[in-house]
């Protein structure tokens, strides 16, 4: 390799650690570094939901569903996020009974909609997608009375908008 080459490749290589070491140091902070003041998300559980009580959310639920057309599958678990009570429409798909099951859990194991989580994944916060439970489709709603978590409803079989419209009817019976 000719001396002229031979510096031309060094000059190259030291242009380049220049440039990265510039681009590293101008880069965006992380938002996931910021430290929030206090506990997202920190609403205590509190006693779990009856079983009265979960089939009258199911009941609304399903109402709403009913009078838009859409064929849904609910559920509802209690603080512990265990099954309450659960209905299936007629015709409504299959695959949606595990999905609507999931929805609620993961909503009462993370104290949140699992609005939040789509809405992180498809902010690129992928993590997310690594944590036990977690279901990135709308339609999970916590139930919350007297500021505690009773439990969490699930829908599923429609679109994720679908689903947390019968849902949020579901929630609305909780006070």
């Amino acid at each position: 390799m000719s001396l002229n080459l031979r510096s031309s490749l060094i000059s190259l290589g030291l242009a380049f650690v220049a440039a990265t070491s510039s681009l590293a140091q101008t880069a965006a902070p992380n938002p996931m570094d910021a430290i929030p003041e206090k506990m997202p998300f920190d609403v205590p559980y509190g006693a779990p939901i009856s079983l009265d009580r979960a089939d009258a959310a199911l009941t609304a639920a399903l109402g709403e569903a009913k009078t838009r057309g859409w064929k849904l599958i609910c559920g509802v678990v209690d603080s512990g996020a265990v099954l309450v009570s659960f209905k299936r429409m007629d015709g409504a798909q299959l695959g949606s009974v595990d999905i609507a099951l999931h929805k609620a859990r993961a909503s009462a194991k993370f104290r949140r909609e699992t609005k939040a989580f789509e809405a992180g994944i498809q902010a690129g916060n992928n993590y997310l997608i690594t944590l036990d439970d977690v279901i990135g489709s709308r339609g999970g709603i916590p139930l919350v009375e007297g500021g505690k978590i009773i439990g969490a409803i699930g829908c599923s079989g429609g679109t994720g908008s679908q689903d947390e419209v019968a849902s949020k009817a579901g929630a609305a019976t909780v006070k």
